[in-house]
């Protein structure tokens, strides 16, 4: 079991789905917990799985494509805490938005920018002081995606925004290096979560296909990514920066392939014959 006792640990948009496993999974190791939450709902019930838990906590709702809730939540979690160690820029949405790319507007992708990017890039700095403050050992983790490593029809921007936090993620990792502040992202697939529930969408006759692009077989869970956080800001991860950690059953790896209906690996789907029979 890993220790965080001692360690201070802010996520975003952790009142649900992978940012409220994350924050479960950080509370039960023994951090103390910051929780931004826009939901007023879902603050309150992250807030009572806290205090049962007997979790020391702070839960600010809020806003964070916001900035000047962005400045008060820093405010907030110097005034409780001091400092911070770890900072898991959670929050990130699609939007539901798919559609060619000269469909697009400006309030589209102006919308898709503050809620998978512009809130990283505000967040990280409004807090870089406050983990300068504890010294070495700090830990930045932000929430990216596949998409952002693969081509995506009809997704263009999102898949952009994404992409971007890496370029982000490997840049600041150069720059904050020398005092010791590791900087790092994880890339889910499709994950079971409220918000997007994988199975649910997926017809019970056509589940048997998840295997044909997800070689483990299966969704990723709500854990999964909680682990990966729990590693990449753990000493286990202290000279691992500027990196991404794919937890994505293996599609990735993929890239592309898949098994047909008669069990042979396929990068064409059109493709006629025997296939590539490995």
């Amino acid at each position: 079991m890993l220790d965080f006792k001692g360690k201070t640990v802010l996520v975003t948009g952790g009142g649900v789905g992978i940012g409220r496993a994350i924050v479960e999974a950080f509370g039960r190791a023994g951090a103390r917990l910051v929780v931004a939450e826009v939901d007023a709902e879902r603050a309150a019930q992250v807030r009572d799985w806290l205090q049962t838990a007997g979790v020391e906590a702070l839960v600010v709702e809020g806003d964070i494509t916001r900035k000047e809730q962005v400045a008060s939540l820093a405010e907030q979690v110097e005034a409780r805490f001091g400092g911070l160690d770890v900072l898991v820029n959670n929050v990130g949405d699609s939007l539901m938005i798919f559609k060619p790319f000269d469909s697009y507007t400006d309030d589209d992708i102006d919308r898709l920018y503050a809620v998978n990017l512009q809130h990283i890039f505000r967040v990280t700095r409004a807090m870089l002081p406050l983990l300068r403050r504890q010294g070495a050992g700090g830990s930045i983790i932000s929430l990216s995606s596949i998409e952002g490593f693969r081509g995506i029809p009809n997704c263009s921007v999102y898949a952009a925004f994404k992409s971007a936090i890496g370029g982000f993620t490997k840049s600041l990792a150069l720059e904050l290096g020398p005092v010791g502040i590791r900087v790092n992202q994880i890339a889910p697939e499709s994950t079971e979560t409220p918000q997007l529930p994988m199975s649910a969408m997926i017809g019970a006759e056509h589940r048997e296909q998840i295997p044909n692009w997800i070689p483990l077989g299966r969704f990723g869970k709500v854990e999964d990514m909680a682990g990966a956080a729990l590693y990449l800001a753990s000493p286990l991860a202290a000279w691992v920066t500027g990196t991404t950690l794919h937890v994505d059953g293996g599609a990735l790896a993929a890239a592309g392939w898949y098994r047909d209906p008669r069990g042979t690996w396929t990068n064409m789907p059109v493709m006629s014959g025997n296939g590539f029979n490995f």
